[in-house]
């Protein structure tokens, strides 16, 4: 263990020296991540496609490429899950991480290639403890483990030589076999597909090793403390892993988690770093506490662009490029990358806090959503959901909106949903159970967050009386015109508003 951490360390030195040169020189490493692309895609079937070759600049590139949503590169991603190779970049693709699907399917499998899980899925977490330690000199956690909460995979069942699942999962299955000694619990029960299982045999195993820090996302490790508090029957984690130092999340807006953190970890010396990953690519990491904002990472094989989000839908809207980008301006992030993705949006809006260095906050998605847990439900989910429930129940819905229910002491996690009835259904209990499950049944990542209510409960229905939505938008002076009733958000801002007039 000594001699892996001073290698560790050593690497650490290495790595934030490059990190220096592209907070120094953002635009030159940006321009050559593109160009160093489309050398290396010009063969496959889509670089011929739109002319790779005959491209050498930012403005042919964007030229040549149109914007690109899942649906657009689906029948692409189709092909490499059946095995085909040289699509959207060079080689076979093994792997596939699964999240929320779009408005025609239920998932989206974004591909992995060997380069963006080396250079990006997993160059990330290797970064943000290189900048941690950078930070905390003094630190200990190279004398404990991480502990790890990892998903599942499974065999693709269009190939045999192709997997998909969860992003976690597929790192854990690809990170060097050196990390074991320095992680817990193993890479068998990180992978264990059943979660009450999965919790039960990291406590087993991990209860007596050294816990130093943890990462992923917050809702999931508090259903994992309390099972562990009422295991072990102590009043905090700190009595169990009394050297738990840091906690690097994200997935979630962390801020609704932060005061029970501080309930489960009562340390003024635990640390928090929000990160900025997603299936799709690594894109920020909190180098600053003192900040609540996240340093781009800018040579992970990304290539960013940037539509300003008030010209958003327009026909004549315009695509940036990170030297034209302005500060508190919103933004939807496009990417292209060494999985493939080429001007690929990825739904995500976000902010410039900083130039030079280029630092940003995640400001929320490109259409309404309630993420709170990890669902990732878009308002696409929420009307087919409830036009399926007034079809078994007779209802006949007027107005919604809904949001999250945030996990405390007493309360799991939960959807709050305000429905305004034309004709109520007889049994709103039996409604809400088929919203819930058609939610299930179109959205993967909800139905994973419900999975024997662990980290979310069924559905809360509040039935409010007729006349209540129309008072609320006339109090909000948004009566008539292009006012629209907001449908989901990501807080309890329209749900307070409300119950406090019902």
């Amino acid at each position: 263990m000594p001699l892996l951490n001073s290698v560790i360390k050593w690497i650490n030195i290495r790595r934030n020296y490059q990190i220096q040169y592209y907070r120094d020189y953002p635009l030159e490493i940006q321009n050559e991540t593109l160009l160093s692309l489309l050398r290396n895609a010009e063969d496959t079937l889509w670089g011929t496609e739109h002319k790779y070759d005959k491209i050498s600049s930012i403005k042919d590139f964007q030229k040549a490429v149109p914007l690109q949503g899942y649906n657009d590169i689906k029948p692409y991603v189709d092909r490499l899950r059946q095995g085909e190779k040289d699509l959207l970049w060079p080689g076979e693709v093994k792997w596939f991480a699964k999240s929320s699907g779009t408005t025609n399917d239920k998932s989206k499998f974004i591909p992995v290639t060997k380069e963006s899980l080396e250079d990006c899925h997993l160059r990330g977490p290797k970064d943000v403890f290189a900048q941690y330690i950078k930070n905390h000199p003094e630190t200990k956690i190279l004398k404990g483990k991480m502990l790890t909460l990892g998903g599942s995979h499974q065999v693709n069942s269009m190939s045999n030589n192709s997997y998909y699942g969860d992003l976690s999962a597929i790192m854990i299955e690809n990170i060097p076999f050196w990390t074991d000694f320095i992680r817990t619990p193993t890479t068998e029960i990180a992978l264990i597909e059943e979660f009450e299982e999965k919790i039960e045999k990291i406590i087993d195993t991990a209860l007596d090793q050294n816990v130093t820090s943890f990462a992923g996302v917050p809702s999931w490790y508090l259903v994992l403390f309390k099972r562990v508090l009422e295991k072990t029957g102590k009043l905090n984690i700190l009595e169990v892993w009394p050297n738990m130092e840091v906690f690097a999340h994200g997935g979630v807006n962390f801020e609704p988690y932060r005061e029970q953190y501080r309930k489960f970890i009562p340390s003024e010396q635990m640390h928090y770093i929000e990160t900025y990953n997603a299936s799709e690519g690594f894109f920020g990491i909190q180098d600053n506490e003192d900040r609540n904002d996240m340093l781009l990472m800018l040579d992970y094989g990304i290539y960013y662009e940037f539509i300003p989000m008030a010209e958003w839908g327009d026909e004549n809207q315009r695509v940036l490029t990170l030297e034209e980008v302005e500060l508190n301006e919103n933004y939807a992030l496009v990417i292209s990358t060494n999985a493939g993705l080429w001007r690929y949006i990825i739904g995500d809006t976000i902010k410039f806090t900083n130039k030079y260095p280029f630092k940003i906050k995640v400001t929320g998605r490109t259409k309404h959503f309630i993420n709170a847990f990890g669902e990732e439900v878009i308002i696409d989910n929420a009307e087919r959901a409830i036009q399926i429930a007034c079809n078994h129940s007779g209802a006949i819905v007027n107005e919604y909106t809904a949001g999250p229910i945030f996990m405390d002491d007493k309360q799991k996690g939960a959807h709050q949903w305000i429905i305004e009835f034309e004709i109520p259904p007889k049994d709103l209990g039996h409604f809400a159970k088929i919203l819930d499950n058609s939610l299930k049944t179109l959205n993967s990542d909800y139905e994973a967050k419900r999975h024997k209510n662990l980290a979310l409960e069924k559905p809360h229905i509040i039935s409010a009386p007729k006349g209540t939505f129309y008072k609320w938008m006339k109090k909000r002076g948004k009566v008539g015109g292009q006012n629209k009733i907001p449908r989901l958000a990501n807080n309890r801002k329209y749900l307070d508003e409300l119950m406090n007039m019902l």
